[in-house]
């Protein structure tokens, strides 16, 4: 046992606790006896050596990085200098590195202080140097083309106010102006640009007759389309040109069907359409889509009446809310047609006509037209509208009518349904004029046309149309007559117009 004890000694092993036996064994053998200071405290010792050393390192590793950072801050440094002085800005470069950030926001300090100093005297150069150019501009010597002074003195003859003219002349004086000053074109334009629209708006309010009517000032109605529709009625009178139909198809291209029986089929399609309460929309677009395939396609007088009740399918589907169905049009047509066949003329006729529906009608510019006819009447004058819309519909059946733009049988109903209402004043002025952008003089054949029409002269014996506006809901302006015939107005020599 004491033999075990001293071999375990002898080799370094680790001290234990200390037992009678081992005290009794240090105390007759001669080894040395163990440390007086028990494990944990070596184990602490340890511990305390190793975070002595970690914090050496960590003091090397922060040396390092602040020698490293001083570094950077100098380059920093420099790099800043040479770009204030690329900037032609004079800052005296110091070699002291700033230490805090005190120090630093006192050198940005003093140098935005130096920056406005130095750039403040440029913008004012500027400003003056515009000042005396806008200074030296005078806006009624804008040179003009000769063909500007043509167009405008033709807009002027027809009552028509061209706005773009100013915008043209603006734009060729900055281009002049922009070649010779090329510094301060930018800013001579944007300045230009408000002076030009001040100009436009003026011209628009003295350009107007003292006597005409802004019948576009009634902004609270959205429906209205106050802003916009002047530039809307002017595409629309472009837009009649381009989608007329042929004046003279039932001549050139049709050789089974005849005016009348083109009468005939629309005198129907109004009781058609009255029977299903649509819209006066749907029958003009109806009678507009007949004309035009009319006009490039031939047809058989078999399949003339199935191609009224297509038109008036697809122009339901245009204009109404509910549109009736395919088979009521075969219904009405006593089951002449086919649900098939209706179809297939259906997709025969958008394919030829390209989809092209938006058209304008003459409904498209009665409306208009009666508005700035209201305006000349305190109280609106319910005669006058449904006049005017029953002298429209009249055209619709009668094929000599298609030599007439739409614009113009709008005008001419609004004359006519005036002067029947009273003779005591001329049916024209300058309201209608300016809105209609038609004179007195032009729409005399085609007023002279209507009165026709309206006394039934030819005798006609459909009478669909008259029978609809003999109902009391119309007022029953049907049986209107004027006592003066129409043309006594234009016999007049330079009659004035009010």
């Amino acid at each position: 046992m004491n033999k075990e004890n001293t071999n375990a000694v002898s080799f370094g092993a680790p001290p234990a606790r200390v037992t009678r036996a081992r005290a009794k064994a240090f105390g007759t053998s001669s080894a040395v006896p163990p440390s007086s200071k028990p494990l944990q405290d070596q184990k602490r010792v340890l511990r305390v050596k190793s975070k002595r050393e970690a914090f050496d390192e960590n003091i090397g590793s922060t040396v390092v990085t602040d020698s490293f950072q001083h570094k950077r801050r100098a380059v920093l440094k420099d790099i800043t200098n040479s770009s204030c002085e690329n900037s032609n800005v004079n800052i005296i470069g110091t070699t002291k590195v700033p230490n805090t950030r005190k120090d630093l926001s006192k050198k940005n300090a003093k140098v935005g202080a130096d920056v406005s100093v130095n750039v403040l005297p440029v913008q004012e150069d500027a400003k003056t140097k515009l000042a005396e150019e806008l200074s030296k501009i005078k806006v009624a010597d804008m040179p003009v083309n000769s063909k500007e002074h043509v167009q405008a003195s033709r807009s002027r003859q027809h009552g028509v106010v061209d706005k773009m003219l100013p915008v043209q002349a603006f734009k060729i004086h900055v281009r002049l102006r922009s070649n010779k000053n090329e510094g301060h074109s930018s800013a001579s334009v944007v300045v230009l640009s408000c002076i030009t629209e001040d100009m436009i708006c003026e011209k628009s309010v003295v350009s107007k007759d003292e006597d005409v009517v802004d019948i576009d000032s009634n902004l609270k109605d959205p429906q209205a389309c106050s802003l916009y529709a002047p530039d809307i009625y002017d595409n629309i009178r472009i837009a009649e040109l381009e989608r007329r139909p042929s004046i003279d198809y039932m001549e050139e291209l049709q050789s089974d069907i005849s005016p009348n029986m083109r009468a005939i089929l629309i005198d129907w399609l109004v009781e058609v359409s009255q029977e299903y309460k649509l819209v006066p929309d749907t029958l003009y677009l109806t009678v507009n889509l007949i004309d035009r395939f009319l006009s490039h396609k031939h047809i058989e007088k078999q399949r003339l009446q199935l191609l009224g009740v297509t038109c008036m399918l697809i122009a339901s589907k245009y204009e109404e809310i509910c549109a009736p169905r395919a088979e009521e049009f075969c219904f009405i047509t006593d089951n002449t047609y086919t649900r098939g066949e209706v179809l297939k003329m259906e997709s025969e006729v958008l394919n030829f006509l390209h989809f092209h529906l938006s058209v304008p009608t003459t409904k498209t510019f009665l409306r208009r037209f009666i508005q700035a006819a209201q305006s000349s009447y305190e109280v609106p004058c319910l005669e006058l509208e449904f006049l005017a819309n029953y002298l429209a519909e009249l055209t619709l059946v009668d094929y000599s009518f298609l030599k007439f733009l739409p614009s113009l049988i709008a005008a001419s109903a609004v004359f006519l349904a005036r002067w029947t209402l009273s003779q005591s004043d001329h049916p024209w002025n300058s309201t209608l004029e300016h809105h209609t952008r038609y004179k007195a003089s032009e729409l005399r054949n085609t007023v002279l046309a209507l009165e026709d029409l309206l006394l039934n002269t030819i005798a006609c014996p459909l009478k669909a149309i008259r029978e609809k506006y003999r109902q009391q809901k119309f007022k029953c302006v049907a049986n209107f007559t004027s006592t003066k015939p129409v043309g006594s107005v234009f016999q007049r020599s330079k009659q004035p117009i009010l």
